[in-house]
């Protein structure tokens, strides 16, 4: 594995930003960068050995500046919603950024984890990307030194482990929020993908996108991926779950959830061939259709629109700070954030 570093952009204030590729044996290449600690390229070979980048993103750093849908970066310190914008813990509440209807959606539009400039370190392995976030910013309790280290194997396995310490207890749910289609980012659309997700249950959610609390089984519905099928299938079927979020954006409960890592889901793209598996040691996974990806250009003049690629985010559940059926997202001064989540490529 092999690591190049280069000036990707500066911000308005002067501040450089680099991007770094980590290349392996196989031709297969991830290029990430400093601001978001996200992820903007990944060229992966298909059956022929013709290979594609299958991620989308932009080709500059002012359009990851401006608004855009997540593409690549690292969402912290939650991910996903929290319910009325706002959790008790350990007797005391917190109020976060009201950003999605009455909800909180990855902690701040403008603070977020995902708009900060990270601290990059080469190692023997990678890159390590690491974030200090001061007590009570954006709601938040708890100093925070947040991590990320991505590296990449000549078993095609892209790996994020991500670990974080806190003085106070806090709620720490980070995600990556990069979008796939594995025909190439400029395809137009994911529904002639194949998706198994390795649960027998999701949490539905009701208006708002918040989970109800209830775990409820995928059999004789539009959520059962516990085999694979093409995702345009059901996509628009005729069911109160997919009308709230305008086609599939909820999560899914991991089978054997036990802190192991576990195969989560295998994401397949018929014509290329191409099979990403991801594996996590957390309890879910969100499967988002990129229902809402607005018509623009993205990097190499692609066309993206609304379900050209999906993102697969490991996580804690959604509103588990509300939640205390679900399994806990609280880590602390006795308690260390840490966890791993793998995209392994294979060709068939």
């Amino acid at each position: 594995m092999n690591v190049e570093k280069k000036l990707f952009g500066t911000t308005p204030e002067g501040k450089e930003i680099f991007l770094y590729s980590l290349t392996n044996a196989n031709g297969m290449q991830a290029d990430l960068m400093d601001y978001g600690a996200a992820l903007i390229n990944l060229l992966v070979p298909d059956k022929n050995g013709n290979v594609a980048d299958v991620v989308t993103g932009y080709d500059n750093l002012g359009a990851y500046m401006g608004s855009h849908p997540y593409f690549g970066v690292v969402v912290g310190p939650n991910a996903n919603r929290i319910g009325n914008a706002a959790f008790t813990l350990d007797g005391e509440k917190y109020n976060l950024s009201v950003n999605d209807g009455p909800n909180n959606l990855h902690s701040h539009d403008d603070l977020g984890y995902q708009r900060r400039i990270w601290k990059a370190e080469i190692n023997d392995s990678g890159v390590t990307f690491t974030l200090d976030d001061e007590d009570g910013c954006m709601g938040f309790p708890g100093n925070k030194r947040m991590s990320v280290a991505y590296s990449l194997n000549d078993e095609n396995e892209l790996k994020l482990v991500y670990s974080a310490v806190s003085d106070k207890n806090t709620i720490i749910n980070p995600t990556n929020h990069t979008y796939f289609n594995l025909g190439g980012h400029k395809e137009s659309t994911i529904n002639d993908h194949l998706i198994m997700i390795n649960a027998a249950q999701f949490t539905p959610v009701a208006e708002g996108a918040i989970p109800t609390g209830e775990l409820v089984p995928v059999a004789d519905t539009p959520f059962d991926f516990v085999t694979a099928k093409r995702i345009g299938d059901k996509v628009d079927f005729d069911c109160k779950q997919l009308k709230l979020c305008g086609g599939y954006d909820h999560n899914w409960v991991i089978d054997g959830y036990d802190g192991t890592v576990k195969e989560a889901a295998r994401l397949t793209d018929p014509v290329s061939g191409r099979t990403m598996v991801t594996l996590t040691d957390l309890p879910g996974i969100q499967f988002y259709g990129g229902n809402m990806i607005p018509a623009h250009t993205g990097k190499e003049n692609a066309s993206y629109q609304a379900r050209c690629a999906l993102c697969l985010e490991t996580q804690f559940f959604p509103d588990t700070a509300n939640r205390p059926e679900f399994p806990s997202a609280v880590f602390g001064p006795d308690k260390p954030y840490l966890s791993t989540t793998i995209y392994r490529f294979e060709n068939n």
